[in-house]
């Protein structure tokens, strides 16, 4: 665990963990006792919230540009860590877990779960489908979870019961907060509502406590998703077909409901739609959306990532070079005081976070964006090596061994195909592959090989998770087909990149 400390711990973390051989002892009776007996001791409920502003030029006065943070004791994070360890491990194997929720959980990111959405938005248009996407954003959602509902969660959709039940009724009864600012404290106040903030359970709790959401979306036949508080909701639209747009507008009103009876509000000013128009499909007009018309946007940031209509990802991209282009201007500014490996630490996290970040997303784009992306490369590695620009950058890309921007993104593709064949990928990525079984016995029978899906626009279809990664895998080398391990995979795979970009 991070050795982070607050003002409620009496040794800071960092001297505790020296010590732990010692101590350990003690604190395994603490957790035991709290355990068996079904009770949170009331120093690990109370938390120190101190507000920081979100970002520095904002206006300090204005009480809604700050961001509270609540920092709890450090052994209180040590007895919800085992507790989350149980109950997720009770969760998974039980199979509790929202199919289509992806925050909080293992093998499961926000790129996993962008993946999966944007591959049934490739095949819509593949279909000759336009495509209807809804992003509902949620005000403060953590901090009005009612407790009591949230207890009826635990007893009826988890199975928790007795004692453990009772740790839980503990855990969120009588918790405490107070502010704090520089060297002043405020008064101690009660929390009625809401999941703990800075806490380990509070994500998986808040998870826990939108489950029936799921089912509801589901009775409309809509598509959705979720990724913590951020849902998204999806649907093919067809105008000579009414039908399609009252469901997504009936989903809408139950999902409206359904928060107002669990004390939760959509944020009506950060929900944004798009609708998806791609060339050679189905044209959607705004008018015909009705009331959801005013909401509509050319451009919405999900999880992340810029989603444009055609689905071509350049204003995410435009974003990433800009922002990309500004660090590395920063960074030459101080690199005559960096030693060459903290220099490359640097570029790392700046530049490449950027560029790797939901790169999967990427197959299939232009060439000029893909050109832009790589530039971005060409000059993070003139910056690290010193190279001007009259230098050709291939030997200088295989001396860092920095693979270029498209085997990146087909590295990517690869690796997640390899996880969800070995069971280390969630389940909606892992059913978009389908095993190859010939009809008789072949030499490829056993061969590790997927079924590559057929579609009709090579611009659009082509360009699907489902249908790109098949086709990328089938053309590997058997010997990194049938890798042992995670770890095998990735140096034989990107072995066999390097003789592909560099040889």
């Amino acid at each position: 665990m991070k050795s982070a400390t607050c003002s409620l711990d009496f040794i800071p973390t960092t001297f505790l963990k020296e010590v732990f051989n010692t101590v350990g002892p003690s604190i395994l009776s603490i957790i035991n006792s709290s355990l068996a007996e079904g009770v949170v001791p009331s120093a690990f409920k109370h938390a120190v919230v101190q507000p920081l502003l979100k970002k520095p030029n904002l206006d300090p006065t204005d009480f809604n540009n700050f961001r509270p943070i609540s920092k709890l004791p450090f052994l209180s994070k040590v007895l919800e860590k085992v507790v989350s360890t149980q109950l997720l491990s009770f969760m998974t194997e039980n199979n509790l877990f929202e199919k289509f929720q992806s925050g909080f959980r293992a093998c499961h990111s926000t790129e996993t779960a962008l993946l999966k959405v944007t591959n049934d938005l490739l095949l819509a248009a593949d279909r000759g489908e336009g495509t209807i996407l809804i992003l509902l954003d949620l005000s403060a959602a953590f901090d009005t979870v009612d407790h009591t509902i949230l207890t009826d969660r635990l007893r009826h959709w988890v199975g928790l019961k007795d004692t453990a039940l009772s740790w839980f009724y503990s855990y969120l009864l009588e918790r405490t907060f107070a502010v704090t600012i520089g060297n002043y404290s405020s008064s101690t106040s009660n929390i009625t509502c809401g999941v703990p903030q800075g806490s380990v359970l509070g994500p998986i709790l808040f998870s826990i406590y939108m489950l029936p959401l799921g089912q509801i979306i589901e009775r409309h036949n809509v598509s959705f998703h979720c990724y913590a508080d951020d849902t998204q909701i999806y649907l093919p639209l067809r105008p000579e077909d009414p039908r399609s747009l009252a469901a997504v507008r009936n989903c809408l009103s139950d999902i409206n409901c359904w928060m107002a009876q669990n004390f939760l509000q959509l944020n009506n000013s950060k929900s944004e739609i798009i609708v998806f128009n791609p060339p050679n499909t189905t044209h959607i007009s705004k008018s015909s959306l009705g009331p959801l018309f005013t909401n509509v946007q050319p451009t919405a940031r999900n999880l992340g990532v810029t989603f444009d209509c055609n689905l071509t990802f350049e204003s995410h991209i435009k974003t990433v070079v800009r922002s990309s282009f500004f660090h590395l201007r920063t960074i030459s500014k101080i690199k005559t005081i960096l030693t060459q490996r903290d220099l490359e630490k640097i570029i790392h996290a700046l530049i490449f976070s950027r560029l790797d970040y939901c790169n999967s997303l990427f197959s299939g784009i232009t060439n000029k964006s893909l050109s832009r992306l790589q530039l971005v490369q060409n000059a993070a590695a003139r910056l690290l090596t010193g190279c001007n620009r009259r230098h050709h950058i291939t030997p200088i890309l295989a001396s860092l061994h920095w693979l270029p921007v498209r085997s990146r993104i087909d590295f990517k593709i690869l690796l997640i195909t390899f996880k969800a064949r070995t069971g280390l990928a969630p389940s909606y990525i892992t059913e978009l592959l389908t095993p190859y079984e010939p009809a008789r016995s072949l030499r490829s029978s056993g061969g590790s090989l997927p079924v590559v899906p057929k579609s009709r626009l090579k611009t659009k279809g082509d360009r699907a998770f489902s249908v790109r990664a098949p086709r990328l895998w089938n053309d590997l080398p058997e010997e990194i087909r049938l890798a042992d391990s995670l770890n095998s995979f990735k140096s034989l795979l990107k072995t066999y990149f390097y003789r592909l970009a560099f040889m």
